[in-house]
């Protein structure tokens, strides 16, 4: 009897544990079938992202550059992927997206290839230089491709689901490339050009192209739809967008915060626990990468219902709380606290940011969207180091995290109210067009 009674509760302890996560994986549920495939194809890619996590070390170590020197490189591969989206995003619109995925990562993932063969040579930096380019061509294709298998309803599912990807494969991926590193520093680059060969085979092989038809785009002229065609250039198109634009303009405060996970925090860590510092901050890093992991699911769940540019504002608030108090996070206990706030925001904003700029850009403009945007919301990203580099020179470090809290809160309240001017816009658009067919 006692062995019987075992088994029923066993049996009903895995029953009980398969239905929670039926239910909390339900969120991905019913996406369509390409999203599946890309999604394994985001894994595979970020496994193999052996080259950048080391990129500094590698310079500097194997190289021989000076870390100032190692810093404009860094600068450098930042600012060509600036022509490399424009491109991509043209190219996009007008030829379709898969080809151009396809052609543009094997020819990035060859170029790492001689860079196994030469690691010491002068010449890798350029072939990566060049690598980058052709990675940036690729990123308006993927988006736009991720936003024309959506729709408003599913969006969000479907960018939590690839931000889930890119995190468990990056998570293997890290601990792989700190080994090759270490061990066998040629296999960074062939790795990193395998993983990226399986991935554009898995795309090649499996997602079809998805670029709209001129039929689909000419049927949403005068729906009213926020993803309306739009038939001008690109600069017209981005003006008749306006929330977007502020919005776009808004969120880049939120890259010149969380950039700080990389930048200060590391400086503070090392103020408060000293030699002990860097390992720390490891540890940190380690658990902001263990939250996103397991935490991504359930918050997409209990925000799915949410607007996005609401959940993209509790975002705010969340990096307000974590970042502002590292400042005073002197023991393991708060430090640890610090990063579980920041980390929520990180994932809150990940899974709804895109999502909203996805559903605010016209159907005939989203490659060109998908490389302009990132790029205006990339520059509080690209000041925040030499900005709070300058401040921590003047008033120490002490001065970083308030500034940081309430950079992140003021941007926080500006989305709120954008949210719901947004609204009262849209309710009086839609009082019109009802006026109008009573007429």
């Amino acid at each position: 009897m006692g062995s019987n009674a075992t088994s029923t509760a066993q049996g009903g302890l895995v029953t009980s544990l398969h239905r929670r996560l039926s239910g909390l994986f339900g969120v991905y549920r019913g996406l369509p079938k390409p999203l599946y495939t890309l999604f394994i194809a985001t894994v595979v890619n970020s496994v193999g992202i052996f080259v950048f996590p080391f990129m500094t070390l590698y310079l500097t170590g194997r190289l021989g550059m000076s870390q100032s020197a190692a810093g404009n490189f860094m600068f450098i591969i930042s600012i060509i992927y600036i022509p490399g989206n424009y491109i991509g995003g043209k190219i996009a619109d007008k030829f379709g997206r898969k080809k151009l995925m396809v052609i543009a990562q094997l020819i990035s993932a060859a170029l790492y290839i001689p860079c196994g063969f030469a690691v010491f040579s002068k010449y890798v930096p350029l072939l990566i230089l060049v690598s980058v380019f052709f990675d940036g061509i690729t990123d308006p294709a993927r988006s736009a491709m991720m936003t024309d298998l959506t729709t408003p309803e599913n969006r969000r599912a479907a960018f939590s689901l690839t931000y889930l990807g890119h995190n468990l494969g990056f998570a293997v991926g890290s601990l792989i490339a700190g080994f090759l590193f270490e061990h066998a520093s040629s296999w960074l680059f062939w790795g990193n050009a395998l993983a990226v060969f399986a991935a554009t085979a898995i795309v090649g092989a499996r997602v079809p192209e998805t670029k709209p038809t001129q039929e689909q785009i000419d049927a949403t002229i005068g729906s009213g739809s926020t993803e309306e065609a739009h038939k001008g250039s690109l600069v017209q198109a981005l003006m008749s967008r306006p929330f977007l634009i502020v919005f776009t303009m808004i969120t880049t405060w939120y890259g010149f915060v969380y950039a700080q996970h990389r930048f200060a925090l590391p400086l503070q860590t090392k103020a408060f626990f000293g030699v002990s510092g860097a390992a720390i901050f490891g540890t940190c890093m380690t658990l902001n990468a263990v939250l996103v992991i397991f935490l991504s699911t359930p918050t997409m769940a209990i925000t799915k219902k949410w607007k996005p540019i609401n959940a993209v504002a509790l975002a705010g608030i969340f990096y307000a709380l974590g970042f502002g108090m590292i400042g005073f996070s002197s023991n393991l206990v708060l430090l640890y606290a610090s990063t579980i706030l920041w980390t929520l925001g990180e994932i809150v904003n990940a899974t709804n940011e895109g999502a909203y700029a996805a559903n605010h850009t016209p159907i005939s403009h989203r490659g060109r969207f998908q490389a302009v945007l990132p790029f205006i919301g990339g520059i509080g990203w690209t000041i925040s180091a030499p900005v709070i580099g300058n401040l921590i020179d003047a008033r120490g470090l002490g001065a970083v995290w308030p500034l940081i809290g309430a950079v992140a809160a003021v941007a926080a309240g500006l989305l709120w109210a954008l949210g719901r001017v947004e609204d009262r816009s849209l309710a009086r658009r839609g009082a019109k067009a009802v006026a109008a067919e009573k007429e």
